[in-house]
C-alpha cells in the first residue's frame, strides 16, 4: 500500500482537494481529504489521443513542407523515410520517444501506426520495455486486426475503408479514421463509415457536427500539428459543445510528443476553459479508448502524474488547474506513477 499527499485534482471535474490518494494493487483503494504540507499536485496521467509514433524516425524532417508533401501517403517525405528505415533502427526511435512520453507523465497514447503488421509488431517491440502501453490503430489489410487494437485509416479520400470497417465491427474493436484535415471533402464520407474516432475535423462545419452529434462520435484534435503544416485550426469550442473532444500531439515528426505543451497551446488559443483542457488530455483519450485510467477515483488503475508545486516554475499559483495546463512543463514532473 501506497499513499500520495498533496493538492488532488479528483474526478471528472479535477476540483481540488488537499488529501491524499491510496493505492493497493495498481488500483486507487481510496481517496481521503486531510491535512498535509506537502506541495505535490497530483492528477491522472494524460492519455495522448493521436500519435504517429513511426516518425520518430524522421523528427524536424518536414520543416516547411506542405500536408501533402509531409505526411499524405504514399509518395511523401513520411512514408518514403518509414519504408527506408531499418527496423532496427525504427524500433530503437519509438522506443526513444516512448521514454521520453512516459517520463512526461503519458500513461497511454492512441497510435496510427502505418506500415500494417509489421508497423504494429514493431511498435509493440519498442513498447515491451516501458510502462507506457500504446492502444494501436493499425493500417493496411483488415488482417492487421491480429496484431493491433483498432484500425486507423488515413482518410475517406484516400481509399475505401468498407472491409477494414466491417472486419473492426466483427471483432468488436474500434474504427478510427483521419477526416476534414486539409478541406471539408472527406467529412461526410467518413461519416458514412460510422467511425467509433474521428482525427482532426479542422474544416468541420454545422452540418457536419451536427452528424457527429446524432452518430455520438468523438473528436481528437492536434491544434499544434496542424499549425505547423498551415492546415487551418481546428473549431475545438464548437466540438466540444457537440461531442466528447480528445487532445493528441500527431506526428513525432512534426512536434514533441508532449501533452504539457499541447494543452498550454490549446487553452491559450481557443476558447476553452483549463479543465475542459485537462479533461481533453486525460479523460477523454482514456474513455474513447476504453482505458481504465484518466482520472482519479476509488477503483480506477492508479496512473498519475505528480508534479512538484513548490518547483521554481509552479510556486505561487493560485489555481492548481490552471498551474498545470497553462505553466507546467516537463522540468516540474516529480514522478510518474504508472
Amino acid at each position: 500500500m501506497e499513499a500520495l499527499s498533496g493538492t488532488l485534482l479528483v474526478g471528472r471535474s479535477f476540483e481540488p482537494m488537499r488529501g491524499r490518494v491510496v493505492i493497493e494493487d495498481g488500483q486507487i483503494e481510496r481517496i481521503e481529504e486531510t491535512e498535509t504540507t506537502s506541495t505535490d499536485i497530483i492528477l491522472p496521467a494524460f492519455v495522448n489521443a493521436h500519435t504517429h509514433l513511426g516518425d520518430s524516425v524522421a523528427k524536424e524532417a518536414a520543416v516547411g513542407l506542405s500536408l501533402d508533401e509531409a505526411v499524405a501517403p504514399p509518395d511523401s517525405l513520411k512514408h518514403r523515410r518509414l519504408a527506408a528505415a531499418d527496423r532496427s533502427d525504427l524500433v530503437s526511435a519509438m522506443r526513444r520517444t516512448f521514454r521520453f512520453m512516459e517520463r512526461t507523465g503519458t500513461v497511454s497514447c492512441l497510435d496510427f501506426r502505418e506500415s500494417g503488421a509489421a508497423g504494429a509488431h514493431a511498435l509493440r517491440e519498442a513498447a515491451a520495455s516501458v510502462s507506457l502501453d500504446p492502444f494501436i490503430f493499425g493500417s493496411g489489410k483488415q488482417s492487421v486486426l491480429d496484431v493491433a487494437d483498432g484500425y486507423g485509416a488515413s482518410g475517406a479520400n484516400d481509399g475505401y475503408f468498407t472491409e477494414q470497417r466491417a472486419a473492426c465491427r466483427k471483432r468488436d474493436v474500434p474504427f478510427a479514421i483521419h477526416a476534414g484535415e486539409p478541406d471539408a471533402t472527406d467529412i461526410h464520407p467518413a461519416l458514412d463509415l460510422e467511425p467509433n474516432l474521428l482525427v482532426h475535423m479542422v474544416h468541420a462545419e454545422q452540418d457536419h457536427l451536427q452528424r457527429v452529434t446524432e452518430q455520438s462520435v468523438p473528436v481528437a484534435v492536434c491544434p499544434r500539428a496542424n499549425t505547423v503544416l498551415d492546415v487551418g485550426t481546428p473549431p475545438v469550442r464548437e466540438l466540444l459543445d457537440h461531442t466528447t473532444v480528445a487532445l493528441g500531439t500527431d506526428n513525432v515528426m512534426l512536434n514533441p510528443p508532449s501533452m504539457f505543451r499541447e494543452m498550454a497551446y490549446t487553452v491559450k488559443q481557443f476558447d476553452v476553459t483549463a479543465r475542459e483542457v485537462l479533461r481533453m488530455a486525460t479523460t477523454a483519450g482514456a474513455d474513447i479508448a476504453g482505458l481504465d485510467c484518466g482520472v482519479i477515483a476509488p477503483g480506477r488503475r492508479a496512473a498519475l502524474l505528480v508534479l512538484d508545486g513548490d518547483s521554481d516554475n509552479l510556486t505561487g499559483s493560485v489555481d492548481p488547474v490552471q498551474a498545470v495546463v497553462r505553466r507546467a512543463t516537463e522540468s516540474d514532473v516529480k514522478r510518474v506513477l504508472v
